[in-house]
């Protein structure tokens, strides 16, 4: 049994019969306090605060709860600061000054796992993790004889994040050095627009970006700094921290590179440039935003290499796959992929083009922007500037005798009609539409104004989708379910279910992922369904015929990517849970 439960039960705030009850039922010894704690035999709140009073009289140290995953070390902290009349910083609300960092030695602050926020004439305030651990106050002090301590309590975690981004910071020191020096001896734009080493320095970041697999790179002015984050796995990270001077000739030789207009920083911008990372070629759609200090810059990152990707590869299960390529081989009829943004329904069409393009077809998209060019494929960007919207660009593509149409994306009424009225003129047309499950696309298409007769007769399958976080391979440890969850998950788990979670390592930056795959549900519209769909049927009657037809929905297709290991059962409840 574990420190905690032991202590717990000594001095009698649990009972011997509430642990007898959890060890019958074969719970891990190690995990019996986390059950005590969710069936509210003892509240969150109460083993916080005998915790907070332990660490307080000495009997326990504050690295105890490392041991606990599911104690949460912020509300433990907050308590402790409170008691002992500090602040809690959370340091990812701030806008820390660099500045203090870069005059003290990394190594120490490392050590003592520290770091120094803000500071003025009399004082500077320091962020500890332990704000018992009386040598690393001393050690700061002797950092900073002239000024009082300050301290101030944070998450072991974020401290560690950002001691990293110093880390990386000091990595660019030379480089940022020499973009200033070359900045002060130059006089002209002209000149400023050909200084190499900011072209390095950006250089590094792309590099560093796609290392890491981000699939968005965002700029950021802050008032006190310039900050650079990544999209990893659907999640931002902090990449690098730059002081404000560096962002002006960082903005202006990206949007140099994607032709955009310098001089303009009051109207939102976009364009494109290519560039060779490394040993491959990617292309980067960049977008810019006026906001309070500057510009926030965005890049998507387009990796040619994820155009040409298949299905099956993208995580598709064997039954979905086979259901969406029966549905493609349609001579006419109009298949929808649907999801939240972000969830990966434009790789999804172009997947499906890529099993679509041959030589006998013609082929015509619609997109708003294109993303990734592909051969035998005709593809039209809509520019609404010049009045080429989705429809009048659909208009046209008619008469240009295609034989399959995708459509980047259905906003309207207008293009959802041409679209359907396509379809049922013998096109296969491709498309996505926003909404949360596939069935939920049918009574969206009607609340659009297309009649059910036409939706019947017009529809071949439907797919949703999202992405899921997959399991980082070097740290994949089985994770213990608590009674109460699958208790109430039985009907679709298994009885001796094994599940999986990541630890947290450095291949995959402590987060315990790596990489992201699709879980889906694709809905064939079978004879039986389109009649009802045509008799405009609730939408309960469509998913009990669905269901009777084989249907599997998206929430079943996550908890067996989760029953092989793939991801993580709470992953699954986060992102596909109805």
């Amino acid at each position: 049994m574990d420190r905690i439960t032991a202590d717990l039960l000594a001095n009698g705030s649990i009972m011997q019969r509430q642990v007898d009850r959890l060890q019958a039922q074969g719970i891990n010894a190690n995990l019996i306090l986390r059950d005590i704690t969710l069936s509210g035999f003892m509240t969150m709140d109460r083993l916080v605060r005998f915790i907070v009073e332990q660490i307080r009289n000495g009997v326990y140290e504050l690295s105890i709860i490392d041991n606990y995953d599911y104690i949460p070390e912020k509300a433990v902290l907050e308590k402790l600061a409170h008691e002992l009349d500090l602040q809690f910083l959370d340091l990812d609300s701030i806008d820390m000054d660099y500045r203090i960092t870069s005059r003290v030695p990394l190594a120490q602050l490392q050590k003592y796992n520290v770091l120094p926020i803000s500071e003025d004439d009399m004082s500077v305030t320091i962020a500890f993790n332990d704000p018992l651990n009386i040598e690393a106050q001393e050690s700061m002090q002797r950092l900073f004889p002239r000024k009082v301590i300050k301290i101030a309590v944070s998450i072991k975690k974020q401290i560690h994040s950002y001691l990293y981004k110093v880390e990386l910071k000091d990595s660019v020191k030379g480089l940022v050095k020499k973009i200033r020096d070359e900045l002060n001896s130059i006089n002209t734009i002209e000149e400023q627009q050909e200084a190499s080493s900011i072209l390095l320095l950006i250089d590094v970041v792309l590099k560093t970006c796609i290392k890491n697999r981000a699939s968005d790179i965002h700029v950021e002015p802050t008032e006190k700094n310039c900050v650079v984050r990544g999209r990893v796995d659907g999640k931002l990270t902090e990449m690098f921290i730059f002081e404000k001077d560096i962002y002006p000739p960082l903005a202006s030789r990206l949007k140099l590179l994607a032709n955009l207009d310098i001089a303009e920083k009051r109207k939102p911008q976009d364009g494109r440039f290519s560039t060779a990372v490394g040993e491959s070629e990617y292309d980067f759609r960049i977008s810019t935003l006026p906001i309070l200090y500057g510009e926030s810059i965005v890049m998507r990152v387009l990796d040619k290499q994820k155009a040409l990707v298949k299905l099956e590869d993208a995580g598709m299960d064997s039954a979905s796959y086979h259901k969406l390529l029966h549905g493609l081989k349609a001579p006419h009829g109009i298949i929808l992929v649907t999801g939240p943004t972000g969830s990966g329904k434009t790789t999804t069409l172009y997947g499906a083009l890529n099993e679509l393009r041959n030589v006998e077809d013609k082929v015509i998209t619609v997109e708003d922007p294109v993303e990734y060019r592909m051969n035998l494929i005709q593809q039209v960007q809509v520019n609404p500037k010049v009045g080429l919207s989705f429809a009048d660009a659909l208009r046209s593509i008619l008469r240009q005798d295609p034989d399959k149409i995708m459509i980047g994306e259905i906003r309207d009424q207008e293009t959802l009609e041409i679209a359907i009225k396509a379809a049922l003129t013998g096109h296969l047309v491709i498309s996505t539409l926003h909404t949360n499950d596939s069935i939920s696309a049918i009574p969206r298409m009607v609340d659009m104004g297309i009649e059910h007769y036409l939706i019947s007769g017009a529809l071949v399958a439907i797919q949703a989708q999202r992405l899921v976080r997959k399991i980082c391979k070097h740290c994949k440890v089985v994770e213990e379910i608590s009674a109460s969850t699958l208790e109430e998950l039985h009907h679709v788990i298994p009885k001796d279910a094994k599940f999986y979670t990541g630890k947290g390592c450095k291949e995959c930056n402590e987060s315990g992922y790596m990489g992201r795959e699709m879980i889906c549900e694709v809905l064939s519209i079978t004879d039986g369904l389109s009649s009802l769909i045509a008799k405009g049927a609730p939408k309960d009657a469509m998913l009990a015929q669905a269901m009777s037809d084989g249907f599997v929905t998206i929430f079943e297709n996550g908890i067996q990517k989760a029953l092989d290991g793939i991801t993580s059962l709470e992953e699954i409840l986060k992102v596909a849970k109805g």
